[in-house]
């Protein structure tokens, strides 16, 4: 049996896959290994608008009530709420259901602790084997089985949450959002009025198929378009299920999750509250985003990809800012997970409080070119291509040539049958052309095959 969860829970073509089946053994291990000294253990689930999350939700559920476990349903919700929810009403446990910023057909199952933290590699390899091993889990009859009830007031409750996270109001701000089509849909609108700006909304009449369809922070194109044409200070694009963004400027340029991290950095490293004066970032984050850092005498802490490695450095060390290029950004001292439209926020009150454009501030944070090639190789050969020494000595090669100024990173990508194959350096053309040779030797040993 292949490891089920990859870097950000289970993930697959939903019914497929991820099959009903699957859902409910998941739904139940997960409740006995995190609730297994709790009574009647109380779990939280809440999905995006995906076609398939309430037939999941409804398999989840049954594996939950299965060994005695109750389901407080909240709904359509982004997974950071999830996590605040599960600290804020004292859950046991939360479950998302989502695929983040796949297409339609993909879905996924993402477990949060009582405090609203994504679960440990030992306590999935834990839900795992109980799974695997066909464990005899306690199945409670009568009055034992647990119950499904909702939660209406989560969306309210998140919603003061995240307004309470500004630190002044946004009046005279004009924001343009695109929803995604995803969990965001129901909540950014009224949020960013609430706050006082003045708000162009899109892409958020999601119907069950257009999640993430052209759209989103993996599609920021017609974002950038609008924000450009209406005028307006900022644009922000969340995935599916909002726990990333990614903002443009006024001229709708892109603002990715580094200059976005950056911006913040500098922020609350000139007003004493960035602690340890460190910025916790993962090894695709820009050079020139870490050579700016240390200029300001901001020190930079590297972990692997995955935003639940970032919240872990951060935890062990006591930092209170980080995040990953793709938009995941964590702000310790108000959150336990990435947050798009928190993220949003925290970065419209640079702008307020600086009075400075979003491009000014954008500029104070270069970025060197990147080129990402993809390739799709079968799950199976994923550690054989990885490992393969003639690639292994090309990459070394051009490691060589770049020098200082550029640096080669290949990994395997955890949610999907893909080599990740990323190169930085100044000259964009060059590295274009490196990346592209290298993809072909992955094509040529393993049957791969070039995504872009």
């Amino acid at each position: 049996m292949a490891r089920l969860f990859g870097t950000d829970g289970v993930r697959g073509v939903a019914n497929s896959a991820l099959s009903c089946e699957l859902a409910l053994q998941i739904g139940a291990a997960g409740a006995y290994i995190l609730a297994s000294e709790v009574h009647k253990p109380r779990i939280l689930v809440g999905m995006d608008t995906r076609k398939s999350g309430k037939m999941l939700s409804s398999a989840l559920s049954a594996g939950i009530c299965s060994v005695g476990g109750d389901v407080v349903q909240v709904g359509v919700l982004p997974t950071p709420a999830l996590s605040f929810l599960a600290r804020q009403y004292e859950a046991d446990a939360a479950v998302m259901i989502s695929a983040s910023h796949n297409s339609m057909e993909y879905n996924g199952i993402k477990w949060f602790d009582g405090k609203g933290l994504k679960l440990s590699d030992a306590l999935e390899d834990r839900i795992e084997a109980v799974i695997r091993d066909k464990t005899d889990l306690p199945r409670p009859t009568g009055g034992g089985v647990g119950r499904v009830v909702r939660m209406r007031r989560a969306q309210d409750d998140y919603m003061e949450f995240l307004e309470s996270t500004a630190s002044a109001r946004f009046d005279g701000l004009k924001v343009v959002l695109d929803c995604a089509n995803g969990a965001a849909s129901r909540i950014a609108r009224d949020l960013f009025m609430r706050l006082g700006a003045n708000v162009l909304s899109f892409c958020d009449e999601p119907d069950g198929y257009n999640i993430n369809d052209q759209c989103g922070s993996t599609h920021p194109e017609r974002l950038q378009q609008l924000v450009s044409e209406l005028g307006a200070d900022a644009g922000f694009a969340f995935d599916g299920d909002a726990d990333r963004l990614i903002a443009t400027d006024e001229r709708g340029r892109i603002v990715d999750g580094d200059r976005v991290m950056g911006i913040c950095a500098l922020d609350m490293h000139a007003r004493g509250e960035l602690n340890q004066d460190t910025l916790v970032i993962t090894v695709m984050s820009n050079l020139g985003l870490k050579r700016r850092m240390e200029q300001a005498g901001i020190r930079i802490s590297e972990t692997d990809v995955g935003d639940r490695y970032v919240l872990e450095r951060m935890l062990e060390s006591g930092y209170n800012l980080g995040g990953e290029q793709s938009g995941h950004i964590i702000f310790g001292d108000k959150h336990t997970s990435g947050d798009g439209m928190l993220s949003a926020i925290q970065l419209l009150n640079v702008v307020k409080s600086s009075g400075r454009r979003m491009s000014a501030l954008a500029a104070d944070i270069p970025i060197y070119p990147q080129v990402l090639v993809n390739v799709c190789v079968e799950e199976t050969e994923k550690q054989a291509a990885f490992a393969d020494p003639e690639l292994a000595q090309k990459a070394k090669g051009i490691e060589n040539k770049l020098g200082a100024n550029g640096r080669v990173l290949i990994r395997i990508s955890g949610t999907e049958p893909l080599i990740r194959i990323m190169l930085e350096g100044k000259d964009e053309e060059a590295i274009r052309a490196f990346a592209v040779d290298l993809g072909h030797i992955l094509e040529k040993n393993h049957n791969g095959k070039l995504k872009g």
